[in-house]
Formats: structure tokens, C-alpha cells, sequence
């Protein structure tokens, strides 16, 4: 076994290794960029060195520098945990060359699997079921149009070296084409440095089936079963669960066959995942990832195995830990990907600190959380937006999802958007419940998952935020008097005492857009408060014990977390946030200063793309410019007819979110 490995990379993986690494005794140093100094995995290490700036190219995908760096700390190994160069074939023949092993496959295996073109071909050549499609070599427009032609719209364009929804366009018709193609070359080269695309027919209601196979040395190989990954976002996992829902014994024979010979055809050793497409009876082999999955817990979970500690055996020389006869399912597994992004704009990725944040409960063998963050991280736009994993696992499906339920409504995160309503909403849903799965689950129920308004209860939110508003002036208050040396000042006093008449004081805030809103607070003598409302009167108190705080309304009690920034204020009630603004009543009216003649970057991105000069006319929705975000492609549209007056960035331009990047030409 190794005595110390570098990881060579970042986030929630990097700390999922180093946990099994620590177990086993095998020392650990983590590689950092200048955005993640001083991130949870260069803390959990027992080294952590920088490898350059934000920029992946310049810091994660830097192989001389990762390759120097595990020399300069004596490491024996690499781990690429997934994504960056996990499947860069390069990078593993340069860790060998370098003396150092890779924990991953040999570099043949990763050429002949990490193409999807080149997989398809070699599945084909063995009998493996193939979706109609193109994977050939030529990649100009011409042929790439008369294929999709042939195959018949809808038709899908990967792109051909990557992986995750990159590079990835569903497209209706053929004056789309050419669009979608330009989009996925760019979002492909951006993240896998290889443009090359195929062209696939769509299915319609296809589910996402993947075997985990693993392979040793000494020409063992074993299927690990299956995991459903249907539920997804464009093109991108969200949910995951092991074992999949309604597979029949021969079918998962079948499957892991399948998968079985397709890694020992390429001559596979380590970790790696044959991804299945499968629509009514029939499956198709879709790719092979040739890597730890992201979604790899599901299986330990069903499994009982540490799939970590099997690259690090294997990679080391030894056999496989168990056989196909001694492998076992036992329960169910489900894992849900908390994003940092707004299902309600499109899934666009959100930054900023994290303010607050409360996990589930880690219940060893039931409940697990894999987080690459702590409370008061930045969620930046250089790398992916996945905040963490939970994982459950109950004894059968039924158990699993309830467990999904309760676990999902102890999550809190303040300062950035989140997935997390729309993942509480996916497993509440009766077709969730019913396993009626397919990769278009969340477009067809979005007006179940994605609603317009959410329900909320008005009197509860009121009248928290009014409690820690009168609570956080008491402890202002209270400080400032121990500060003068006189707390028993009557300008200490926090209990509104008045000559004539009750005591109260107004506190405005704002919703969103909704007009400001006044409650009056009026104390009573058992410390108690009546509130006056929107929705009318009520006696409310803010209790905070062990647990966290008790909000008391006429009577009844729910728990609650408040964070506070400023003047900005989130409620969390039963997980869900409430974002408010206490405001000044003296301070003067708000003025609106965006208008409708500009477009402003909604997030921190690099500026990819710009279609537009001054004086161009164009059209309501046409596209106007290109970011790119997070490992993401985002496309900003004209928001109205006109005459484009200034374009103020240029392509290669980092931009912050807020900042102003076309202006229309106003009427005189």
C-alpha cells in the first residue's frame, strides 16, 4: 500500500478521498488554487501546496505543475478523483514517466473509452447496442447537418471527449443546427480541450442506467450493479439511486455483462462506469467513464464497500477485494446533488459566501454528507457549483425516500441560491414515489416542481423577522449600556415603557419586489409580544435553547434559523428560505436606476462571445453576447427591439455580476 498521495484535485472529492486515505494511514496532500486557499480540503490534508491561479487551465489542468508538486512533497501516487485530468490520457502516461502511479486506468484504456466516438465504434465492433447515430472523425457542418438528417430530429450533440452535460445540445430542427453545433464545439473545448462532437437520435423518455465495474491487475473484473441516473437538468445528474427501480434480475445480468466486456475489451483496470440509455425493453450503450463517479456512494451504500479503498488496492498491485459470487445488494440508496444555482432562471449557477449552513445529521450507514465546504466558503464562478452530496440509504426504495424527505428539510444554506426546493420537491412528488423515472422527469412536472409562487405562511415569517429584529436592537442595546459603565441608565431601558398609552415600535421590510410591509411590535409583560400583522394581530415570542431558536405563534411552535447580513435577513422555515430587507422608515424612497435599454451580467463570468457592434439593429430575444460560468455556457438575448448604442466588454473580460455590458440606443 502507498505511504503518501497527492490529489489532484479539489472540492467535495478531494475531502471524500482524503477520508479513506486517513483510515488506511496513507498521508495526503492536497493542490490548491488561488481561489481555494484556504478551502476544507487543504485543511483536512496533511499537506496542501499551490499550484497557480484560479483558472483551471492554469492551476487543476496544469499537468507539469501537478506532476512537480508530487515530487517536491515525496508522494508515491496521484489520485485524480473525477473531472480535470481524471481522464486525460496524457496525464497518466506523464505520472508514469514521472515515476508516480496514477490510480486510474492505464492510458489505452482511457484513449479507447474517453472518445465517445471512438467507444462507439469499438462497441459496435462488439456487439454492444448502439443508439443511431454519428461518431465519425469528420467534424465540418456540412456532414455533421446530413447526418442528424439521416438520423432523424430530435437529435442530440455530445461532445465527443467529455462528460457531465458539457458540450451537450438537444436540438428540435434543422435551422437550430448549426447553433447548437458552434455552442457545444465551444463549451466542449472550454472544459475537455477537444471540440470534437456526435450527433445521437433523442429519445424521448429515456432512462439513465450505468453499471460500476472494477477491474484489477490480475484480469479480474466485476460489475458492482447499477445506479438510475434519470433525474437530470440539462444533461447533468441531480439525482441518483442504487439499485434501479424495477430492474428485473436477467435484465441486470444482462446489463452487467455487457458492461463486464466492454471494460475487458479495452483491457480496463481500476474504477470505471458503462453508461446505458434504456427505453421500454431495449438498452443502448451510451459511454464509458473512465473514473470514479460522482455519484459513486449510492453504490457503497448498497454494497457495503469503500470504492476509494478499491482504486487504492488495485492501484497498488493487489487483487480485487471481492469476487462477482461474493458481491451482494442490501437496501436502497438515494443521493441528491445540492447546486448552488436557480432552477428558477434556468438553472443558472449562483455565487457568493456562504452566510449560513446546516447539514443533515451524519448517521453512519443511513445518513452521509460529502462537502467540499464550510460555513462562511465562497461558491465561485471558476469551478463547478455543486455545494455537496447527501446520501441515504433506508431498507427498501420506500424507506430510502422518506428518508430523502426528512433529511432534505434539515438542510439550510444562506448566501447563494440553491437546487434545494426543487430537490424537496422532486422526492415528495408522487411520481418520484412510484419510481416513474425517465431523463425528462424534471421538464415534464415542472409546473409541480417549479412553481411560480410558493406557499408560505405569511403570519410565521412576519413574525420572526420582527422578533430578531426587536432581539438584535435588546442585544445592541444591552452592549452599548455595559460599555458606558451605567447599565441601570433608563436609556438602557429595551421595554418601550411609555406615560400614557402601550409601548410599540414599527419595523418595515421588504419581500423581493412587494411593496414594504410595517409591523408594529407592542412588548407584554411575560416577555411575550402582540404583533400587528398584515394578516392581523398575534402573540408571538423568540425562544432559543439547545437546539436552535423556538418561534411561539398563539400558541404554536415551529422551528426556525434566522441569518442576518446586515440589512438583509433570510427566515428558514421548514427549509425553506424567505429572503427579507428590514428598511429605514425615515430613509428616502428607492429608485429603480436598471432599465429595460441594457443588459447587465447576472453573474460573475468570462465574457466567451460577442455577436453584436454598435449600431447593429436587432430583434426582441436575439442573441447578444456569451458568458461563461462555471463550467457553463450562458447566452444573453436582446431585451427588446433596437439599436445597440455600446458593447463595454470584450471577449476574454471577467465581469462581476450587476456589471453593465450592452446599452440600447435611447430615443431623443
Amino acid at each position: 500500500m502507498f505511504r503518501k498521495i497527492l490529489i489532484a484535485n479539489r472540492g467535495e472529492i478531494a475531502c471524500r478521498v482524503i477520508a479513506t486515505a486517513r483510515r488506511l494511514g496513507i498521508a495526503t496532500v492536497a493542490v490548491y488554487s488561488d481561489a481555494d486557499a484556504g478551502a476544507r480540503h487543504t485543511r483536512l490534508a496533511d499537506e496542501a501546496w499551490p499550484i497557480g491561479p484560479a483558472p483551471a487551465r492554469q492551476s487543476y489542468l496544469s499537468i507539469a505543475m501537478i506532476i512537480a508538486t508530487a515530487q517536491r512533497a515525496g508522494a508515491e501516487a496521484i489520485h485524480p478523483g473525477y473531472g480535470f485530468l481524471s481522464e486525460n490520457a496524457e496525464f497518466a502516461e506523464a505520472c508514469a514517466a514521472a515515476g508516480l502511479v496514477f490510480i486510474g486506468p492505464p492510458a489505452a484504456a482511457i484513449r479507447a473509452m474517453g472518445s465517445k466516438a471512438e467507444s462507439k465504434a469499438l462497441m459496435q465492433r462488439s456487439n454492444v447496442p448502439l443508439v443511431p447515430g454519428y461518431h465519425g472523425a469528420a467534424q465540418d457542418l456540412p456532414t455533421l447537418a446530413e447526418a442528424a438528417a439521416r438520423v432523424g430530429y430530435p437529435v442530440l450533440i455530445k461532445a465527443s471527449a467529455g462528460g457531465g452535460g458539457k458540450g451537450m445540445r438537444v436540438v428540435e430542427r434543422a435551422d437550430d443546427l448549426d447553433e447548437a453545433i458552434q455552442g457545444a464545439k465551444r463549451e466542449a473545448l472550454a472544459s475537455f480541450g477537444d471540440d470534437r462532437v456526435l450527433i445521437e437520435k433523442y429519445l424521448t423518455r429515456p432512462r439513465h442506467i450505468e453499471i460500476q465495474v472494477f477491474a484489477d491487475t490480475q484480469g479480474n473484473t466485476v460489475s458492482l450493479f447499477e445506479r438510475d441516473c434519470s433525474i437530470q437538468r440539462r444533461h447533468q445528474k441531480v439525482l441518483e439511486e442504487a439499485p434501479a427501480p424495477g430492474m428485473d434480475p436477467a435484465r441486470r445480468l444482462a446489463m452487467g455483462e455487457a458492461a463486464v466486456a466492454a471494460a475487458r475489451a479495452v483491457g480496463y483496470v481500476g474504477a470505471g462506469t458503462v453508461e446505458f440509455i434504456a427505453e421500454g425493453d431495449a438498452f443502448y450503450f451510451m459511454e464509458m467513464n473512465t473514473r470514479l463517479q460522482v455519484e459513486h456512494p449510492v453504490t457503497e451504500m448498497i454494497t457495503g464497500q469503500d470504492l476509494v479503498e478499491w482504486q487504492f488496492r488495485v492501484a497498488a498491485g493487489e487483487p480485487l477485494p471481492l469476487r462477482q459470487d461474493q458481491l451482494t445488494i442490501r437496501g436502497h440508496a438515494i443521493e441528491a446533488r445540492v447546486y448552488a444555482e436557480d432552477p428558477a432562471r434556468d438553472f443558472m449557477p449562483s455565487t457568493g459566501r456562504l452566510a449560513h449552513l446546516r447539514q443533515p445529521r451524519d448517521i453512519p450507514g443511513h445518513v452521509r454528507v460529502d462537502t467540499g465546504v464550510r460555513e462562511g466558503d465562497a461558491i465561485t464562478p471558476h469551478y463547478d457549483p455543486m455545494i455537496a452530496k447527501l446520501i441515504v440509504w433506508g431498507e427498501d426504495r420506500t424507506a430510502a425516500v422518506r428518508r430523502l424527505v426528512a433529511a432534505l428539510s434539515d438542510y439550510e444554506v444562506v448566501g447563494v441560491t440553491t437546487n434545494l426546493d426543487l430537490l424537496r420537491a422532486i422526492a415528495a412528488h408522487t411520481a418520484f414515489a412510484s419510481a416513474a423515472l425517465d431523463t425528462g422527469f424534471i421538464a415534464r412536472h415542472g409546473a409541480d416542481l417549479l412553481p411560480a409562487t410558493a406557499q408560505v405562511e405569511d403570519a410565521a415569517i412576519w413574525a420572526a423577522a420582527a422578533l430578531t429584529a426587536v432581539r438584535d436592537q435588546d442585544t445592541a442595546i444591552q452592549a452599548a449600556a455595559r460599555a458606558t459603565g451605567d447599565p441601570w441608565s433608563p436609556w438602557a431601558a429595551v421595554d418601550a415603557w411609555r406615560m400614557n398609552g402601550d409601548g410599540y415600535q414599527d419595523l418595515r421590510f421588504r419581500r423581493g419586489d412587494e411593496a414594504p410591509v410595517t409591523l408594529r411590535t407592542h412588548p407584554l409583560a411575560d416577555g411575550s409580544f402582540r404583533l400587528d400583522l398584515p394578516g392581523g394581530p398575534v402573540q408571538a415570542s423568540l425562544i432559543e435553547d439547545a437546539t436552535g431558536l423556538l418561534l411561539l405563534l398563539d400558541g404554536v411552535s415551529r422551528r426556525i434559523s434566522v441569518a442576518r447580513r446586515g440589512a438583509a435577513l433570510t427566515i428558514i422555515l421548514a427549509g425553506r428560505n424567505h429572503a427579507l430587507t428590514q428598511e429605514d422608515p425615515l430613509a428616502p424612497p428607492r429608485t429603480e436606476t436598471a432599465g429595460g435599454d441594457r443588459v447587465i451580467a447576472p453573474i460573475p463570468a468570462r465574457l466567451t462571445r460577442v455577436m453584436v457592434t454598435p449600431g447593429d439593429v436587432v430583434l426582441k430575444h436575439a442573441p447578444l453576447l456569451m458568458l461563461e460560468a462555471m463550467k457553463m455556457e450562458l447566452t444573453l438575448r436582446a431585451p427588446m427591439d433596437g439599436t445597440i448604442a455600446q458593447v463595454r466588454h470584450a471577449v476574454g473580460d471577467m465581469v462581476e455580476e450587476g456589471t453593465e455590458l450592452v446599452t440600447f440606443a435611447t430615443a431623443p
